[in-house]
Protein backbone atom coordinates (compact mmCIF):
# COMPACT_ATOMS: atom_id res chain seq x y z
CA UNK A 1 0.00 0.00 0.00
CA UNK A 2 1.56 3.29 -1.25
CA UNK A 3 2.44 5.94 1.73
CA UNK A 4 2.96 9.77 1.58
CA UNK A 5 6.43 10.10 0.23
CA UNK A 6 6.38 13.97 0.98
CA UNK A 7 10.06 15.58 0.50
CA UNK A 8 9.01 18.57 2.91
CA UNK A 9 6.69 19.14 6.29
CA UNK A 10 2.96 19.97 5.75
CA UNK A 11 1.76 22.46 8.14
CA UNK A 12 -2.14 22.65 7.34
CA UNK A 13 -4.01 24.89 9.60
CA UNK A 14 -5.15 22.61 12.52
CA UNK A 15 -7.73 24.93 13.94
CA UNK A 16 -9.70 24.88 10.82
CA UNK A 17 -11.88 21.40 10.58
CA UNK A 18 -12.80 19.90 6.99
CA UNK A 19 -16.64 18.62 6.62
CA UNK A 20 -17.23 16.06 4.23
CA UNK A 21 -20.72 17.08 2.53
CA UNK A 22 -22.90 14.73 0.45
CA UNK A 23 -26.61 15.05 0.23
CA UNK A 24 -28.42 11.04 -0.76
CA UNK A 25 -28.24 7.58 0.19
CA UNK A 26 -24.79 6.44 -0.97
CA UNK A 27 -22.99 4.66 2.17
CA UNK A 28 -20.19 3.08 0.32
CA UNK A 29 -18.48 6.14 -1.60
CA UNK A 30 -14.73 5.60 -0.80
CA UNK A 31 -14.13 9.20 -1.90
CA UNK A 32 -15.15 10.74 1.53
CA UNK A 33 -12.97 7.97 3.58
CA UNK A 34 -10.18 9.36 1.22
CA UNK A 35 -10.86 12.64 2.15
CA UNK A 36 -11.11 12.34 5.89
CA UNK A 37 -8.17 10.07 6.03
CA UNK A 38 -6.48 12.29 3.89
CA UNK A 39 -6.81 15.77 6.10
CA UNK A 40 -6.59 13.60 9.09
CA UNK A 41 -3.26 12.51 9.05
CA UNK A 42 -2.32 15.86 9.20
CA UNK A 43 -3.88 16.46 12.20
CA UNK A 44 -7.02 17.99 10.57
CA UNK A 45 -10.21 17.61 12.51
CA UNK A 46 -12.52 16.04 10.24
CA UNK A 47 -16.26 15.43 10.47
CA UNK A 48 -18.81 14.12 8.21
CA UNK A 49 -22.26 13.85 7.15
CA UNK A 50 -23.50 10.51 7.06
CA UNK A 51 -26.67 8.45 6.31
CA UNK A 52 -26.18 6.62 9.79
CA UNK A 53 -23.61 5.51 12.45
CA UNK A 54 -22.18 2.40 10.61
CA UNK A 55 -20.88 3.63 7.74
CA UNK A 56 -16.94 3.29 6.37
CA UNK A 57 -17.07 7.55 6.13
CA UNK A 58 -18.23 6.92 9.92
CA UNK A 59 -16.01 4.46 11.56
CA UNK A 60 -12.87 6.32 10.52
CA UNK A 61 -10.24 6.62 13.21
CA UNK A 62 -9.40 9.66 11.38
CA UNK A 63 -12.99 11.10 11.73
CA UNK A 64 -13.92 13.15 15.20
CA UNK A 65 -17.95 12.77 14.90
CA UNK A 66 -20.11 11.60 12.23
CA UNK A 67 -23.46 14.21 11.69
CA UNK A 68 -26.28 11.38 10.92
CA UNK A 69 -28.52 13.26 8.62
CA UNK A 70 -30.35 11.03 6.15
CA UNK A 71 -31.18 12.24 2.83
CA UNK A 72 -32.45 11.73 -0.83
CA UNK A 73 -30.91 14.78 -2.80
CA UNK A 74 -34.07 16.08 -3.86
CA UNK A 75 -34.92 18.16 -1.12
CA UNK A 76 -35.68 21.63 -1.37
CA UNK A 77 -32.71 23.51 -1.23
CA UNK A 78 -33.58 25.94 2.18
CA UNK A 79 -33.97 22.59 4.18
CA UNK A 80 -30.60 21.59 3.09
CA UNK A 81 -29.18 25.38 3.56
CA UNK A 82 -30.50 24.92 7.16
CA UNK A 83 -29.61 21.81 7.77
CA UNK A 84 -25.77 22.41 6.94
CA UNK A 85 -25.89 25.67 9.05
CA UNK A 86 -27.32 23.36 12.05
CA UNK A 87 -24.28 20.96 11.09
CA UNK A 88 -21.59 23.66 11.34
CA UNK A 89 -23.29 24.92 15.02
CA UNK A 90 -22.76 21.62 16.24
CA UNK A 91 -18.78 22.03 15.17
CA UNK A 92 -18.56 25.74 16.40
CA UNK A 93 -16.27 26.98 14.26
CA UNK A 94 -16.04 27.57 10.42
CA UNK A 95 -14.59 24.55 8.62
CA UNK A 96 -13.89 23.40 4.97
CA UNK A 97 -16.48 22.23 3.00
CA UNK A 98 -15.54 19.00 0.81
CA UNK A 99 -18.41 18.42 -1.52
CA UNK A 100 -19.04 14.82 -2.41
CA UNK A 101 -21.39 14.72 -5.30
CA UNK A 102 -23.45 17.17 -7.25
CA UNK A 103 -26.01 18.34 -5.41
CA UNK A 104 -23.69 19.22 -2.82
CA UNK A 105 -21.51 21.61 -4.50
CA UNK A 106 -24.43 23.43 -6.51
CA UNK A 107 -26.17 24.16 -3.16
CA UNK A 108 -22.99 25.38 -1.12
CA UNK A 109 -22.48 27.57 -5.10
CA UNK A 110 -25.81 28.93 -5.66
CA UNK A 111 -26.18 29.69 -1.03
CA UNK A 112 -22.53 31.35 -0.89
CA UNK A 113 -24.50 34.49 0.95
CA UNK A 114 -26.00 32.20 3.71
CA UNK A 115 -22.79 29.79 4.26
CA UNK A 116 -20.79 32.38 4.56
CA UNK A 117 -18.69 32.54 7.87
CA UNK A 118 -20.43 29.30 9.01
CA UNK A 119 -17.56 27.68 6.19
CA UNK A 120 -15.01 27.97 4.48
CA UNK A 121 -15.14 27.22 0.27
CA UNK A 122 -13.86 28.13 -3.35
CA UNK A 123 -15.85 31.20 -4.38
CA UNK A 124 -17.15 30.50 -8.01
CA UNK A 125 -19.94 32.41 -10.24
CA UNK A 126 -23.43 30.96 -8.77
CA UNK A 127 -24.73 29.55 -11.78
CA UNK A 128 -21.40 27.81 -13.34
CA UNK A 129 -21.12 24.49 -11.46
CA UNK A 130 -24.86 23.77 -12.19
CA UNK A 131 -24.03 24.26 -15.82
CA UNK A 132 -20.48 22.51 -15.71
CA UNK A 133 -22.25 19.21 -14.33
CA UNK A 134 -25.37 19.82 -16.54
CA UNK A 135 -24.57 17.69 -20.22
CA UNK A 136 -25.85 20.44 -22.13
CA UNK A 137 -24.47 23.35 -20.08
CA UNK A 138 -21.40 21.42 -20.46
CA UNK A 139 -21.55 20.78 -24.56
CA UNK A 140 -22.44 24.30 -25.00
CA UNK A 141 -19.57 25.34 -22.73
CA UNK A 142 -17.66 23.59 -24.61
CA UNK A 143 -18.57 24.69 -28.42
CA UNK A 144 -18.02 28.55 -27.07
CA UNK A 145 -13.97 28.13 -25.99
CA UNK A 146 -13.57 25.39 -28.45
CA UNK A 147 -12.66 22.24 -26.24
CA UNK A 148 -13.32 19.22 -27.92
CA UNK A 149 -16.35 17.35 -27.09
CA UNK A 150 -18.36 14.33 -28.51
CA UNK A 151 -21.30 15.18 -30.49
CA UNK A 152 -24.67 15.65 -29.17
CA UNK A 153 -28.27 16.53 -29.45
CA UNK A 154 -30.68 17.61 -26.81
CA UNK A 155 -34.36 16.29 -28.39
CA UNK A 156 -37.31 18.29 -26.99
CA UNK A 157 -39.87 15.85 -28.06
CA UNK A 158 -40.51 12.38 -29.28
CA UNK A 159 -40.93 14.01 -32.65
CA UNK A 160 -37.41 15.34 -32.43
CA UNK A 161 -35.74 12.21 -31.24
CA UNK A 162 -37.72 10.64 -34.26
CA UNK A 163 -36.40 13.45 -36.86
CA UNK A 164 -32.92 12.66 -35.12
CA UNK A 165 -32.93 8.66 -35.44
CA UNK A 166 -33.64 9.65 -39.03
CA UNK A 167 -30.04 10.60 -39.97
CA UNK A 168 -28.26 10.02 -36.79
CA UNK A 169 -25.64 7.29 -36.97
CA UNK A 170 -25.44 4.48 -34.64
CA UNK A 171 -24.53 3.26 -32.10
CA UNK A 172 -25.07 6.15 -30.17
CA UNK A 173 -24.99 7.33 -26.54
CA UNK A 174 -28.00 7.96 -23.99
CA UNK A 175 -27.15 9.95 -20.88
CA UNK A 176 -29.42 12.14 -18.45
CA UNK A 177 -29.34 15.31 -19.47
CA UNK A 178 -28.85 16.76 -16.11
CA UNK A 179 -27.40 15.43 -13.00
CA UNK A 180 -30.10 17.09 -10.58
CA UNK A 181 -33.39 14.73 -12.18
CA UNK A 182 -30.67 11.51 -12.13
CA UNK A 183 -32.16 10.66 -8.53
CA UNK A 184 -35.96 11.57 -8.62
CA UNK A 185 -37.10 10.86 -12.58
CA UNK A 186 -34.04 9.05 -14.39
CA UNK A 187 -34.59 8.87 -17.90
CA UNK A 188 -31.63 6.04 -18.36
CA UNK A 189 -29.74 4.09 -15.39
CA UNK A 190 -26.24 5.52 -16.51
CA UNK A 191 -24.85 5.99 -19.61
CA UNK A 192 -26.85 3.93 -22.03
CA UNK A 193 -25.35 2.32 -25.64
CA UNK A 194 -27.79 1.99 -28.46
CA UNK A 195 -27.19 0.19 -31.36
CA UNK A 196 -29.71 1.04 -33.62
CA UNK A 197 -32.61 3.69 -34.44
CA UNK A 198 -35.75 1.22 -33.24
CA UNK A 199 -33.76 0.87 -29.97
CA UNK A 200 -33.87 4.18 -29.50
CA UNK A 201 -37.30 4.72 -30.41
CA UNK A 202 -38.60 2.03 -28.35
CA UNK A 203 -36.68 3.37 -25.11
CA UNK A 204 -37.68 7.22 -25.95
CA UNK A 205 -40.91 6.39 -25.48
CA UNK A 206 -40.87 6.08 -21.92
CA UNK A 207 -38.79 9.15 -21.54
CA UNK A 208 -41.22 12.17 -21.53
CA UNK A 209 -41.97 15.40 -22.33
CA UNK A 210 -39.70 16.90 -22.99
CA UNK A 211 -36.86 13.81 -22.63
CA UNK A 212 -34.38 14.91 -20.00
CA UNK A 213 -31.46 12.96 -22.27
CA UNK A 214 -28.48 13.93 -24.31
CA UNK A 215 -27.80 11.39 -27.33
CA UNK A 216 -24.47 11.56 -27.74
CA UNK A 217 -21.55 10.38 -30.62
CA UNK A 218 -20.39 6.93 -29.32
CA UNK A 219 -16.55 6.85 -29.18
CA UNK A 220 -15.57 3.13 -29.78
CA UNK A 221 -13.64 1.23 -27.42
CA UNK A 222 -11.02 -0.24 -29.90
CA UNK A 223 -10.25 3.78 -30.70
CA UNK A 224 -10.31 5.30 -27.80
CA UNK A 225 -8.73 5.29 -24.47
CA UNK A 226 -10.44 6.90 -21.20
CA UNK A 227 -8.11 9.93 -19.01
CA UNK A 228 -8.80 11.93 -16.48
CA UNK A 229 -7.92 15.06 -15.00
CA UNK A 230 -7.88 15.91 -10.74
CA UNK A 231 -6.70 19.32 -10.04
CA UNK A 232 -7.15 22.26 -7.79
CA UNK A 233 -7.52 25.84 -9.11
CA UNK A 234 -7.50 28.86 -6.61
CA UNK A 235 -9.21 31.84 -6.52
CA UNK A 236 -7.44 33.51 -9.51
CA UNK A 237 -8.36 29.96 -11.85
CA UNK A 238 -4.86 29.02 -11.59
CA UNK A 239 -3.75 25.28 -11.10
CA UNK A 240 -1.78 24.84 -7.74
CA UNK A 241 -2.54 21.18 -7.57
CA UNK A 242 -2.75 19.36 -11.69
CA UNK A 243 -2.81 15.96 -12.11
CA UNK A 244 -3.34 13.52 -14.88
CA UNK A 245 -3.81 9.65 -15.51
CA UNK A 246 -5.30 7.24 -17.99
CA UNK A 247 -8.42 4.85 -16.85
CA UNK A 248 -7.83 1.42 -16.85
CA UNK A 249 -10.98 -0.21 -15.80
CA UNK A 250 -14.40 1.15 -14.45
CA UNK A 251 -17.52 -0.11 -13.06
CA UNK A 252 -20.19 -0.81 -15.10
CA UNK A 253 -17.92 -1.43 -17.53
CA UNK A 254 -16.69 1.39 -19.69
CA UNK A 255 -19.18 4.12 -18.61
CA UNK A 256 -19.37 3.72 -14.80
CA UNK A 257 -16.86 4.65 -11.85
CA UNK A 258 -13.25 4.05 -11.83
CA UNK A 259 -12.36 1.14 -10.61
CA UNK A 260 -8.21 0.48 -11.49
CA UNK A 261 -6.31 3.88 -12.89
CA UNK A 262 -2.62 4.90 -13.11
CA UNK A 263 -1.00 8.19 -12.91
CA UNK A 264 0.88 8.94 -16.26
CA UNK A 265 2.07 12.25 -17.27
CA UNK A 266 0.48 13.88 -19.79
CA UNK A 267 1.11 17.71 -20.56
CA UNK A 268 -0.91 17.92 -23.23
CA UNK A 269 -4.11 16.87 -21.31
CA UNK A 270 -2.86 19.42 -18.45
CA UNK A 271 -2.86 22.24 -20.50
CA UNK A 272 -6.36 21.60 -22.06
CA UNK A 273 -7.47 21.13 -19.05
CA UNK A 274 -5.86 24.43 -17.66
CA UNK A 275 -6.97 26.57 -20.73
CA UNK A 276 -10.35 25.91 -20.16
CA UNK A 277 -10.77 26.24 -16.61
CA UNK A 278 -9.25 29.66 -16.85
CA UNK A 279 -11.62 30.78 -19.52
CA UNK A 280 -14.74 29.74 -17.46
CA UNK A 281 -13.16 31.18 -14.32
CA UNK A 282 -13.31 28.15 -11.97
CA UNK A 283 -12.04 27.89 -8.61
CA UNK A 284 -11.81 24.70 -6.90
CA UNK A 285 -11.75 21.03 -6.90
CA UNK A 286 -12.17 19.34 -10.27
CA UNK A 287 -12.32 15.52 -11.49
CA UNK A 288 -12.86 15.58 -15.45
CA UNK A 289 -13.41 12.39 -17.22
CA UNK A 290 -11.82 12.86 -21.24
CA UNK A 291 -11.55 10.12 -24.17
CA UNK A 292 -9.11 10.26 -26.38
CA UNK A 293 -10.29 9.94 -30.12
CA UNK A 294 -7.50 7.79 -31.89
CA UNK A 295 -9.91 8.39 -35.37
CA UNK A 296 -8.92 12.22 -35.09
CA UNK A 297 -5.92 12.52 -32.23
CA UNK A 298 -8.03 14.83 -30.13
CA UNK A 299 -8.73 14.27 -26.46
CA UNK A 300 -13.06 15.11 -26.20
CA UNK A 301 -14.29 15.68 -22.52
CA UNK A 302 -17.08 13.25 -21.77
CA UNK A 303 -17.44 14.83 -17.77
CA UNK A 304 -16.78 18.11 -15.79
CA UNK A 305 -17.21 17.10 -11.83
CA UNK A 306 -17.13 20.07 -10.40
CA UNK A 307 -15.73 18.64 -6.96
CA UNK A 308 -13.28 15.94 -5.66
CA UNK A 309 -13.78 12.66 -7.63
CA UNK A 310 -13.89 9.09 -5.75
CA UNK A 311 -10.25 8.38 -7.24
CA UNK A 312 -8.58 11.48 -6.20
CA UNK A 313 -6.50 9.56 -3.82
CA UNK A 314 -4.77 8.24 -6.96
CA UNK A 315 -2.96 11.32 -7.00
CA UNK A 316 -0.02 13.01 -5.04
CA UNK A 317 3.10 14.85 -5.60
CA UNK A 318 6.21 14.71 -4.23
CA UNK A 319 5.44 16.94 -1.41
CA UNK A 320 2.27 15.14 -0.83
CA UNK A 321 0.09 17.28 -1.92
CA UNK A 322 -3.11 16.07 -2.95
CA UNK A 323 -6.33 17.42 -4.30
CA UNK A 324 -8.40 17.90 -0.86
CA UNK A 325 -4.78 19.13 0.88
CA UNK A 326 -4.44 21.85 -1.43
CA UNK A 327 -7.87 23.26 -1.18
CA UNK A 328 -7.28 23.55 2.88
CA UNK A 329 -4.27 24.87 3.05
CA UNK A 330 -5.59 27.38 0.25
CA UNK A 331 -8.41 28.64 1.99
CA UNK A 332 -6.70 28.86 5.51
CA UNK A 333 -3.98 30.64 4.06
CA UNK A 334 -1.28 28.43 3.65
CA UNK A 335 1.32 27.98 0.55
CA UNK A 336 0.70 24.80 -1.53
CA UNK A 337 3.88 23.13 -1.85
CA UNK A 338 4.87 22.82 -5.48
CA UNK A 339 6.06 19.12 -6.86
CA UNK A 340 6.20 16.64 -9.58
CA UNK A 341 2.97 13.90 -9.76
CA UNK A 342 4.06 10.78 -8.80
CA UNK A 343 3.61 8.57 -12.48
CA UNK A 344 3.06 5.03 -12.11
CA UNK A 345 0.72 5.10 -8.76
CA UNK A 346 -2.50 2.95 -9.10
CA UNK A 347 -5.51 3.30 -7.24
CA UNK A 348 -7.69 -0.14 -7.08
CA UNK A 349 -11.35 0.18 -5.39
CA UNK A 350 -11.84 -3.44 -4.37
CA UNK A 351 -14.90 -4.00 -4.37
CA UNK A 352 -16.03 -3.11 -7.97
CA UNK A 353 -12.41 -3.71 -10.01
CA UNK A 354 -13.03 -7.67 -9.52
CA UNK A 355 -16.08 -7.89 -11.68
CA UNK A 356 -15.00 -5.03 -14.24
CA UNK A 357 -11.51 -7.11 -14.79
CA UNK A 358 -13.46 -10.26 -15.47
CA UNK A 359 -15.84 -7.93 -17.98
CA UNK A 360 -12.51 -6.59 -19.39
CA UNK A 361 -11.21 -9.69 -19.92
CA UNK A 362 -14.21 -10.77 -22.19
CA UNK A 363 -14.11 -7.73 -24.18
CA UNK A 364 -10.28 -7.54 -25.17
CA UNK A 365 -10.15 -3.90 -24.34
CA UNK A 366 -6.32 -2.64 -23.50
CA UNK A 367 -4.98 1.07 -22.32
CA UNK A 368 -1.94 1.44 -24.23
CA UNK A 369 -0.73 3.86 -21.72
CA UNK A 370 -1.05 2.14 -18.55
CA UNK A 371 2.38 1.23 -16.85
CA UNK A 372 3.28 -2.53 -16.71
CA UNK A 373 4.16 -2.24 -13.20
CA UNK A 374 3.37 -0.19 -10.86
CA UNK A 375 5.35 2.17 -9.07
CA UNK A 376 2.98 2.11 -5.91
CA UNK A 377 -0.49 1.07 -5.35
CA UNK A 378 -3.61 3.30 -3.46
CA UNK A 379 -6.20 0.97 -2.14
CA UNK A 380 -9.86 2.87 -2.24
CA UNK A 381 -11.02 1.08 0.90
CA UNK A 382 -7.78 -1.06 2.98
CA UNK A 383 -5.44 1.61 4.78
CA UNK A 384 -3.46 -0.15 8.21
CA UNK A 385 -3.58 2.91 10.18
CA UNK A 386 -7.65 2.80 9.86
CA UNK A 387 -8.87 -0.93 9.20
CA UNK A 388 -12.66 -0.35 10.61
CA UNK A 389 -13.81 1.44 7.07
CA UNK A 390 -12.78 -1.75 4.95
CA UNK A 391 -14.45 -4.28 6.92
CA UNK A 392 -17.50 -1.59 7.41
CA UNK A 393 -17.68 -1.92 3.70
CA UNK A 394 -17.85 -5.48 3.53
CA UNK A 395 -20.31 -5.97 5.65
CA UNK A 396 -22.24 -3.52 3.91
CA UNK A 397 -21.47 -4.89 0.65
CA UNK A 398 -21.56 -8.49 0.55
CA UNK A 399 -25.37 -8.95 0.31
CA UNK A 400 -26.69 -5.58 -1.63
CA UNK A 401 -23.75 -5.47 -3.32
CA UNK A 402 -23.39 -8.82 -4.99
CA UNK A 403 -27.28 -7.99 -5.90
CA UNK A 404 -26.46 -4.20 -7.07
CA UNK A 405 -23.75 -5.39 -9.73
CA UNK A 406 -25.87 -7.98 -10.49
CA UNK A 407 -29.04 -5.66 -11.09
CA UNK A 408 -26.27 -3.66 -13.19
CA UNK A 409 -25.09 -6.62 -15.20
CA UNK A 410 -29.03 -7.86 -15.67
CA UNK A 411 -29.77 -4.06 -16.70
CA UNK A 412 -26.54 -4.03 -19.22
CA UNK A 413 -27.71 -7.64 -21.26
CA UNK A 414 -31.74 -5.77 -21.33
CA UNK A 415 -30.39 -2.57 -22.32
CA UNK A 416 -28.32 -4.05 -25.08
CA UNK A 417 -30.80 -6.59 -26.04
CA UNK A 418 -33.28 -3.72 -26.39
CA UNK A 419 -31.14 -1.15 -28.18
CA UNK A 420 -30.38 -4.03 -30.74
CA UNK A 421 -34.40 -4.26 -31.34
CA UNK A 422 -34.43 -7.52 -29.39
CA UNK A 423 -37.15 -8.33 -26.71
Amino acid sequence: MAKSTASVPLYPDREVPGLIVKFGDYPLHHGGVGAIRSLGRLGVPMYAITEDRYTPAAVSRHLRRAFVWPTTGTERAERLVEGLLRVGRGIGRPAVLIPTDEEAVVLIAEHQAELTGSFLFPRVAAGLPRRLASKQGLHELCVEHGVPSPEAAFPESYGEIEDFAAKARFPLVAKNREAFVRRARPAVHGTTRIATQEGLLRLARDWGEPPGVILQEYLPREDAEDWIVHAYFDADSAPLAMFTGVKVRSWPPHAGMTANAYVVDNPELADLAARFIKQIGFSGVVDLDLRFDRRDGRYKLLDFNPRMGAQFRLFENESGIDVIRAMHLDLTGRAVPEGEQLAGRRYIVENIDLPALLAYRRSGYTTPHAPDRPSGTELAWLAADDLRPFFTMLARFVRPGAKHLYQLWRDGRRGARVASGHR
